[in-house]
Parts: C-alpha cells; sequence; structure tokens
C-alpha cells in the first residue's frame, strides 16, 4: 500500500479509499425518495471486504448518512471495530442528503449538520469523525451559516477536518473564503466526479485544489464500471438498478465509445485488468489523493490496490486522454 498526506494536512491515507455505499440495505427507503440501493450487499456479505481491506494496509473508508439511510454507516462502524483499532483508520462520512421526510430533513442548515453528525456517530459507534464533508452545495442555506456549524463541530471535537463534494469551483472558492475571513475551519479535500470518460474537474476545480493544498478523493473512478470491463461486456446488478448512475453516464458520446476502446486495447496490451488502467491513470494525476473505490467482489478490491504497481508512460496517458470531449457538467 501508498500512503499520502491528505491536502496540505498531517493527516495520512492510504491511496485506495473504500467507498462504502455499496454495503447496507437493499430494501432501505425513506418517504419521499426514489433512492435506492438495490446492489448493496448486506453485512454478512459486507464483513470480508472490510476485512481484506485492512490486510492490504487500506486505511481509509468513506461513507455517508444517507447510503441506506444510514445503514451503511451502521455496518460500516462495526466492522471497523471489529477489524480495526479506531487510531488506525481514517473514517469519512457526509451530511446533506435527505434523511426523513418533512422539513429540515436533510440540508446544511445549522440544525441539520448539528443534528445529523449526532447521528452519524450514533450509528458509526465512535466518538468522531476523521474526515465530515458536505454531500452537495445547498443553495437553500447561507453558507456562512454552514461553514460556522462546521466549524462548531470541529471544535467540539466531533470531527478532525472538513471536506466537501461536487460543486462548482467558485461556489468552494467562496466556502473556504468565508471560513478564513472568520476564522473557521476551511475544507481539507474535495471529493468531485472524476474519471477518463468525465474530465470536466480539470478545467478549474482539480487547479484550484492544487493551487490551495487541497487533496481530490474522486468518486466514481471507474464510471459506475465502465472502466472495469470490455466494451462490449453484459452490464451488472448495479448498473441496471443505479437511478442516479444513470443521469450520469444514460447516454454514452461517441468519443466515450473512444475512450473506453483506448482503454480496452491497452489493458489487452498490458495483459492487465481494465480497472487497474482506468485507475492508475488517475493515481498518476498529482491533485489526487485517493480514489474511492467501491467493491462488491474480492476481486474489485484487489484489482484496485494492484493498480498502485502500474506506471503508465506518456505515450499510454496521451492516447487514453486523446479521444475526450467536453461533457455537460454531471453529479452535482
Amino acid at each position: 500500500m501508498e500512503y499520502r498526506r491528505l491536502g496540505n494536512t498531517g493527516l495520512t491515507v492510504s491511496r485506495i479509499c473504500l467507498g462504502c455505499m455499496s454495503y447496507g440495505d437493499p430494501a432501505a427507503t425513506v418517504a419521499g425518495s426514489n433512492l435506492r440501493w438495490e446492489w448493496a450487499l448486506k453485512e454478512e456479505a459486507a464483513r470480508p471486504f472490510f476485512k481484506r481491506a485492512i490486510e492490504l494496509g487500506i486505511n481509509f473508508f468513506d461513507t455517508a448518512n444517507v447510503y441506506s439511510f444510514g445503514a451503511s454507516e451502521e455496518i460500516t462502524g462495526r466492522a471497523l471495530r471489529e477489524f480495526a483499532r479506531r487510531e488506525e483508520v481514517v473514517i469519512a462520512t457526509k451530511v446533506w442528503g435527505v434523511m426523513r421526510p418533512g422539513p429540515n430533513g436533510g440540508g446544511l442548515s445549522r440544525k441539520a449538520i448539528l443534528h445529523e453528525i449526532d447521528a452519524s456517530l450514533k450509528r458509526l459507534g465512535t466518538d468522531y469523525v476523521d474526515l465530515y464533508q458536505i454531500h452537495r452545495w445547498d443553495g437553500a442555506t447561507p453558507i456562512e451559516e454552514t461553514m460556522e456549524a462546521l466549524h462548531d463541530v470541529v471544535r467540539m471535537g466531533k470531527a478532525r477536518y472538513l471536506g466537501a463534494s461536487s460543486m462548482h469551483a467558485w461556489q468552494f472558492a467562496k466556502a473556504q473564503h468565508v471560513a478564513e475571513r472568520h476564522g473557521w475551519t476551511r475544507f481539507v479535500s474535495m471529493q468531485n466526479h472524476y474519471n477518463l470518460i468525465y474530465r470536466e474537474e480539470e478545467r478549474e476545480m482539480a487547479p484550484l485544489c492544487r493551487d490551495q493544498g487541497v487533496g481530490l478523493l474522486p468518486w466514481s473512478p471507474l464510471a459506475r464500471g465502465y472502466l472495469a470491463r470490455a466494451p462490449k461486456a453484459k452490464g451488472t446488478k448495479r448498473s441496471e438498478t443505479d437511478r442516479f448512475g444513470k443521469t450520469l453516464y444514460s447516454s454514452m458520446a461517441e468519443a466515450d465509445r473512444r475512450v473506453l476502446a483506448e482503454v480496452d486495447e491497452l489493458a489487452k496490451t498490458r495483459n492487465l485488468p481494465h480497472a487497474q488502467i482506468a485507475l492508475a491513470w488517475l493515481l498518476q494525476k498529482d491533485a489526487v489523493t485517493a480514489p474511492i473505490v467501491g467493491a462488491t467482489k474480492m476481486e474489485h478490491l484487489e484489482t484496485a490496490v494492484a493498480a498502485l504497481g502500474v506506471q503508465l508512460s506518456g505515450e499510454e496517458v496521451t492516447a487514453l486522454e486523446a479521444p475526450y470531449v467536453a461533457h455537460p457538467i454531471a453529479g452535482f
């Protein structure tokens, strides 16, 4: 395993982060929401992945309150208590998603944040999280209110660091400026939608984070599996039932198919899994700290960690990147 400081902090994390959205309750639902995690593994099936991740040297685990509406946090917390010591692992979770019907059931108001951090800690079975992230931008709440509430979470010892996820670069810059102006805690990480067939983050967000010493934690680094299999391979249960994923990759452009073809050709040439090629490309980006990789088969986890040993040449990177065309913003 390789390790890297998260942004400009002293916190050291594994270069592969295990994404825990895949572990939860396939039947979980909340009134008024169309979210489902029909591909999620129940607890007994999920536990071996945490054990193997620890054995492989992974110390970084990412979940969210909204994943299976709390079940993911519960499973993550129990597994990490069983297989690791709390001081040895870095636990990240998120706030923003709707957790219950009615007013104040989600978002980034002071009320929501202070309630949800306590609820997450209870489900995780820990006194603090290492990284507390806002899952999306909340246009209905003044950013000053959000940043002050997050700062108070840190001051109370309930979170060690703060992070953000998918938003416009100007929004992220505004949040950081507000925090700095008031002497509040700034974000140290950005969890963004970034992979070989969606590279819009390279235009503004990645340069901003690189300049400001903010670590990138890309989600969907394998484009919901498209970058992990041959172009003509059959889809998976997740690709068939993941409603949010369908909004990201509902119509593959011809340029996207050429990217997938380049990955396929290089995978055959190097005799490597497709996922290793796609992850190796991402890991070589200097702003990237750790891609967040989900695993529902043990080979997914083993393959992701093995990508750390794959070095792509300049010519190979150029070939992988050449077909890319601009995309509409997706994932916010």
